[in-house]
Order: C-alpha cells, then sequence, then structure tokens
C-alpha cells in the first residue's frame, strides 16, 4: 500500500468512528435517594451545629457512645451518639449527621 492510499484508509476510518461516535447510546444507573422525613428533619434542630466546640457539644449531647480519630493533617474525629455522628476538626464541629432509620 503506498502512502497517498494510507493516508485514504486512515483519513476514511477516522470519519466513519467521528459520524458514529454520537450514535452511540449511554446507559446509566438512577440511583434514588430518599428525602428526609418530617420528624427527620425536625431532629436535625437538636443536631450540634458547626463551629461548636468540643467541651459544648459534651454539655449539651453528653459523652459519646463511641469515638474515632483524630485522623489526617488538619486532624479529623468523630463522635457516635446513638442517632447521629458529629465530625470535629481540632476540637470545632465541622458536621452532624444523622444515622438512617432502621
Amino acid at each position: 500500500m503506498n502512502k497517498r492510499t494510507l493516508k485514504a484508509v486512515c483519513a476514511a476510518t477516522t470519519l466513519a468512528a467521528l459520524a458514529m461516535g454520537p450514535v452511540t447510546k449511554v446507559a446509566a444507573e438512577e440511583i434514588r435517594v430518599p428525602l428526609a422525613s418530617k420528624a427527620e428533619r425536625s431532629t436535625q434542630q437538636d443536631l450540634p451545629r458547626t463551629g461548636m466546640a468540643q467541651s459544648s457539644v459534651r454539655n449539651g449531647w453528653g459523652s459519646p457512645r463511641q469515638t474515632t480519630g483524630p485522623v489526617g493533617n488538619p486532624p479529623i474525629s468523630q463522635w457516635h451518639y446513638e442517632d447521629f455522628v458529629v465530625y470535629f476538626e481540632d476540637d470545632r464541629v465541622i458536621h452532624a449527621v444523622l444515622k438512617p432509620q432502621r
């Protein structure tokens, strides 16, 4: 095969691939996440707030059932209560999350 024929075959192959590209279908799995119920949302009002100190959380909600960490830099630790988990960076709350109802 000479260079001219090779270039023509490559060009035709490229054009065919580009033309068929948009025709191919993409399949994706749909994941549904249940929204929090009104009861769960009202419970969120009782969770520790961002920026609270560990001492304030302990005074307001008592001692956690379990603690993990600190891990990483900045140090992140978790306090596990019966219905929720509190995440701390150093000694300040960065997030509080309800555990799913089972």
